[in-house]
């Protein structure tokens, strides 16, 4: 299998696109496939850069037993060139990314995150920062439900595929 190059983006990345970073990071790492698939996490702000995941966010995951690491940083260009599959947390930050993308080769490499999921069926990851806890569990829930769906769906294209 080749090495594969994910990116998780929301708008300030310190809520959605570190936990999805993390909470990837594990399974991937469960799977035995830390060396083939490698992630990050960006925001399409940079007003959070240098930050810490968000302490509410981060709560949440740890209560699922995740580990929680990283500080944020602004989606740069240099992204499309460093990463094979960009995923964005909603359409406003899809919409974002999409518009800095000079090639169709470029656009190409980016998703919305929720195509993953397979147990729920929302079109975002609802941004939970001016939210309650609730807002944060059910973006947990996303989260565990799209990473699990990314995986599998990476570990089925490697066979097809013979990455």
């Amino acid at each position: 299998m080749k090495i594969t190059h994910v990116l998780f983006v929301c708008m300030g990345n310190i809520c959605r696109s570190p936990a999805c970073e993390n909470i990837f990071r594990h399974l991937v790492k469960e799977a035995g496939l830390s060396k083939e698939i490698i992630c990050d996490s960006a925001g399409t702000l940079g007003y959070h850069t240098g930050s810490k995941p968000d302490a509410r966010m981060s709560r949440t995951i740890q209560k699922r037993n995740y580990e929680v690491t990283g500080y944020a940083r602004q989606f740069i260009l240099h992204d499309f060139e460093a990463f094979d599959l960009i995923l964005t947390m909603d359409d406003e930050n899809y919409a974002n990314i999409i518009a800095l993308a000079k090639s169709e080769k470029q656009k190409a490499l980016v998703h919305r995150f929720t195509n993953y999921c397979t147990e729920h069926d929302l079109s975002e990851v609802p941004d939970p920062y001016y939210g309650g806890n609730d807002g944060f569990e059910l973006g947990a829930d996303l989260i565990e439900d799209g990473s699990r769906g990314l995986l599998n769906h990476l570990k089925k294209f490697s066979r097809e595929y013979d990455l």
